[in-house]
C-alpha cells in the first residue's frame, strides 16, 4: 500500500490489485453474512420469482402480496381494520387507498409501505 497526497491536500491510497480484490471479497462476504443473518432472524424474506415478476408486470401490489401471503381479501380487510369492498376497490384500481389505509394494509401483509406503491 502506498499513499499519495494531491496538490489539494487530499490523501489517496494506492493498493496492488490483489490487495484491492481481497478488500472487495471481504466486503462481499460481510454483506452476504448480514443478509443471511437478516433472513435467519426474519427481518428479511426471500421473495419468489413469481411475486417479483407479477410486480414488475404491473399487477396490483396489494393483490400480489395478499396472494403470496395466502390470505383472502376478507382476511386482509379484517387484519387491516378495513372493509372488504374497500380492499377490492384498491386491488381493482378503482381507488388508490388513503395513506392510513395503505399503512394498515402494509402492516397486515408484513411488507413496507414502499412495497405497495
Amino acid at each position: 500500500m502506498q499513499t499519495i497526497t494531491t496538490p489539494a491536500g487530499e490523501t489517496l491510497v494506492v493498493l496492488s490489485l490483489p490487495e484491492y480484490e481481497q478488500l472487495i471479497d471481504q466486503a462481499d462476504i460481510a454483506r452476504a453474512d448480514r443478509i443471511a443473518a437478516n433472513l435467519a432472524s426474519g427481518r428479511e424474506e426471500r421473495v419468489p420469482a413469481e411475486v417479483v415478476q407479477a410486480l414488475i408486470s404491473g399487477e396490483n401490489p396489494v393483490r400480489v402480496w395478499r396472494n403470496h401471503r395466502g390470505i383472502t381479501a376478507r382476511q386482509l380487510a379484517e387484519a387491516a381494520g378495513l372493509s372488504a369492498p374497500y380492499i377490492s376497490e384498491i386491488e381493482s384500481g378503482k381507488k388508490e387507498g388513503s395513506l392510513s389505509a395503505m399503512k394498515s394494509i402494509a402492516e397486515a401483509l408484513m411488507v413496507d409501505l414502499d412495497d405497495l406503491v
